[in-house]
Parts: C-alpha cells; sequence; structure tokens
C-alpha cells in the first residue's frame, strides 16, 4: 500500500499529468521519470520507442504500486505489451481527450494535436472509431513542440510560429475545439490561446487519467492515507529541476 505511484514520460511533459495525480491523490507516494535524454520519442521509430518505454517500464515496476505511462505516444507503442507481460500490475496509459470533446460538440470540427506516432498508431483510429462518427476530426500533427517544452521555452515568438503551423489544417477550416494529444502541450496552452483565440475550448487528457488511477488503485485496496511524498527524476539530470518549474505552473 506504501509503495510509491511510478509516472513514467519521455521528458518534463508528463508532469502534467502528474499533477492531476497529486490533486487527485494528495496521500499517495510519487516517482516521477522523464527520459529526456531521449525525447521526443515521437519522432523515433517505432521499434525505439517500443524497447525504450517497456525498459523504464520494467525498472519502474520492480518498485511501484501502480505505473502511469504519462506519454501519448508510449502509450500507444507499448501500454497493450506491457499489460499483457505484467498481468497482476495496475498499468495505466494515456490517451487524446477525444471522447469529451466529441460529447461537448458532437457535430463540431475538433483539432488533434499530437506527434506524428500517435495519429497513426491504430490505438487512435480505434478511439476516433468510437469517438468521432459524427464530427469532423482534424489531425494536426506538430513534431516541434515537444523540444520547446523541453528546453522550457513556452511562449515565444518561435513557439508560436510552430504552433500555427501545426495547427494550419485545422485554421484554414475553422475549428470548435482542440484536443492536446501529447502530455508535454498543456504548458504551451498560453501560446496555443495566442495563435487560435479565446472561443477554442481545449482538451487534454491528465485529469481523465488521474481519475481512471485513483478508481483503480481504490478497487484494488490500495488508496493509502497520510501524507504523501514525490521524488522527481530524469535521465538528464539537470531536467528535474525544470520538472519542478513545471509542476507549480500555473496554466
Amino acid at each position: 500500500m506504501n509503495r510509491p505511484i511510478a509516472v513514467f514520460d519521455s521528458g518534463v511533459g508528463g508532469v502534467s499529468v502528474l499533477r492531476a495525480l497529486r490533486k487527485s491523490m494528495p496521500a499517495e507516494n510519487f516517482v516521477y521519470f522523464g527520459d529526456s535524454e531521449n525525447a521526443p520519442y515521437g519522432s523515433r521509430p517505432y521499434e525505439e520507442i517500443r524497447e525504450l518505454t517497456i525498459r523504464h517500464a520494467q525498472r519502474l515496476l520492480d518498485e511501484a504500486k501502480a505505473l502511469v505511462i504519462a506519454c501519448n505516444t508510449a502509450t500507444s507503442v507499448a501500454a497493450q505489451e506491457l499489460r499483457e507481460m505484467y498481468p497482476q500490475h495496475i498499468i495505466i496509459g494515456i490517451e487524446p481527450a477525444l471522447k469529451p470533446a466529441v460529447e461537448r460538440f458532437p457535430e463540431g470540427r475538433i483539432a488533434v494535436m499530437a506527434t506524428e506516432t500517435t495519429l497513426r498508431e491504430r490505438k487512435f483510429e480505434e478511439l476516433m472509431r468510437l469517438c468521432g462518427r459524427s464530427c469532423h476530426i482534424i489531425r494536426c500533427p506538430c513534431p516541434e513542440l515537444v523540444s520547446f517544452v523541453e528546453r522550457g521555452e513556452l511562449d515565444s515568438e518561435d513557439a508560436r510560429s510552430a504552433i500555427a503551423k501545426g495547427l494550419m489544417p485545422a485554421l484554414e477550416s475553422g475549428m470548435d475545439a482542440i484536443v492536446l494529444g501529447c502530455t508535454h502541450y498543456p504548458f504551451l496552452k498560453k501560446a496555443i490561446r495566442a495563435v487560435v483565440g479565446e472561443n477554442v475550448q481545449i482538451f487534454d487528457g491528465a485529469e481523465g487519467t488521474a481519475k481512471e488511477t485513483q478508481r483503480r488503485i481504490s478497487h484494488a485496496g490500495l488508496l493509502r492515507e497520510g501524507e504523501g511524498t514525490l521524488l522527481l527524476t530524469n535521465s538528464l539530470e539537470p531536467m528535474a529541476k525544470l520538472s519542478e518549474t513545471l509542476l507549480n505552473m500555473n496554466c
């Protein structure tokens, strides 16, 4: 029960999910690992993403009561395989918050910002089939954005230009909502707002992932009481400091 919940991402972006998890379960102990040395995962070959994800997950699962894969790309490539490898463990992945966006705009135009890998994987195709029958979904690959967050460059002119470039199909056609399909992207909300204006609703999957994690841990009888602890780690030591800064940001 006192073992930590491990949270894994390709870099610092999963801190956006960690914040939601700590808000939902303040008594839990958390260990966060970001693999900034190999970020971004979205531009890497499938087999390399798979190998990196499984290697880090195996190490974290040795000590944790649950693993949250706070990376859309890693989830789409390796989450199901990890569940098959570790059927007795609680393994939670993240997916683009398409369902709440479609519920809010059932006949609307919804842009999905994500890495190229996330947008082309079968998991996203299945999500589209389940959620997107009546609305128009616009895929917007944004391969450059993870690197801006990894540099702590959250609202520069270059970041805004990269966002506008990625969203070009949706900007040209118009959109009602944006789904942030990468856990790095919530830290760019101010820059995204500057590009799309105030009338476009933005959805991300952090809160839904936190609720599902809490539900699974509660169902297993593993929720703890008291005061929780946090350990932030990264494959690049200086990035742990950026993780701490992002954790305390208001965005």
